[in-house]
């Protein structure tokens, strides 16, 4: 088991609830942008949020921004220690920092006193694209060896001035390096990981991508936290994570939308109905599971075995609530008759 540390009021790590975490895409110190969508996130049940903080405009509107937000705060730092410190007065509850690239021993250790001072901590986070030129000659690429060594290397300048409150990344443009850097890390040290695959593309490939990188390291016991990075709204980014972490069973609750296929057999247009019951129930927060099934093979058992449920039938379909037959409806009746019996209770 990982140690645990607390990012605001969520912990990562030690056996804590595997959160979902987002980046804001907004400009940060555009405050009124950023707080707007951090709030959507929150709603798409996002757990952590990150902000980017590229200069001093940025670092000045973190307090404002964690002023006017719920969800756990983490500033997103590259190379200028000073931006780290002006983000931890502001109230950030994370930094987003590689202690290798802010410069002096004593810089190091001025971010650290100042997030030992607030209790808040560090993660160290490496991408292949980051790797440092003397490992990239070292191993001849940016390989998971690489990648590794680096990400200790910035987590022993930490350890060195005392800091041990960490999580650490390891993260690759291609999914089977990522996989083998994590498992490689997680072998080697007990700190908190935070998983995702890097510049995974679009949200369909990306998402693709996400669920075989990450879900791998989840169905082998490895990975803390996790963020899907798509090239999309964050929104959608969140929606895959948590769908991610059902879908390796480390999450429960919740709505669970099942459908079929659809086959030859199948005499509805399932496709679009299953669409728009997915379109319905997207605010659902409720902990049931709804089928939408095509026909009369599968669709009946399958449907009796959810909360709620329709079959397929020629033109029309059964509607099902806890196994039993409810009513039969015309095909354009049924995702009407559907919501309004799943609103029932």
């Amino acid at each position: 088991m990982t140690r645990q540390i607390s990012v605001g009021n969520v912990k990562i790590g030690g056996g804590a609830p595997i959160s979902v975490q987002s980046m804001c895409n907004t400009p940060t110190q555009d405050v009124e942008a950023t707080v707007s969508q951090i709030e959507r996130l929150e709603a798409a049940g996002c757990d952590i949020i990150r902000v980017a903080v590229p200069d001093t405009e940025a670092a000045n509107a973190v307090a404002e921004i964690k002023k006017r937000v719920r969800l756990p705060l983490v500033a997103d730092i590259h190379f200028d220690y000073r931006l780290a410190l002006a983000s931890i007065d502001g109230g950030a509850d994370k930094v987003r920092l590689n202690p290798g690239n802010i410069g002096s021993f004593d810089r190091v250790r001025a971010v650290a006193r100042a997030c030992e001072a607030r209790k808040i901590p560090i993660r160290v986070g490496v991408n292949s694209g980051s790797v440092e030129r003397e490992l990239l000659a070292k191993y001849g690429g940016p390989t998971a060896e690489a990648m590794v060594e680096s990400a200790l290397g910035h987590v022993r300048l930490l350890e060195d001035v005392g800091f041990s409150d960490i999580c650490i990344s390891v993260k690759s443009s291609t999914v089977a390096r990522t996989i083998e850097a994590y498992r490689l890390l997680s072998s080697k040290c007990d700190y908190p990981l935070h998983l995702g695959v890097t510049e995974a593309g679009t949200e369909y490939m990306g998402t693709v991508n996400s669920a075989v990188g990450i879900g791998t390291l989840l169905s082998e016991g490895i990975g803390d936290t996790i963020r899907v990075s798509l090239t999309a709204d964050p929104e959608r980014e969140v929606e895959a994570g948590i769908a991610i972490l059902k879908a390796a069973g480390k999450r429960s609750g919740g709505l669970r939308l099942i459908s079929c296929p659809t086959c030859g057999r199948t005499q509805i247009d399932l496709v679009s109905l299953a669409h728009e019951v997915e379109k319905r129930l997207k605010g659902c927060r409720r902990d049931i599971t709804v089928a939408v099934m095509g026909c009369v093979v599968n669709g009946p058992g399958e449907a009796r075995e959810a909360d709620f449920g329709v079959a397929g039938g020629v033109g029309e379909g059964l509607l099902f609530k806890k196994g039993e037959i409810v009513k039969k409806l015309p095909y354009e009746s049924l995702a009407d008759g559907l919501m309004e019996l799943i609103g029932e209770e």
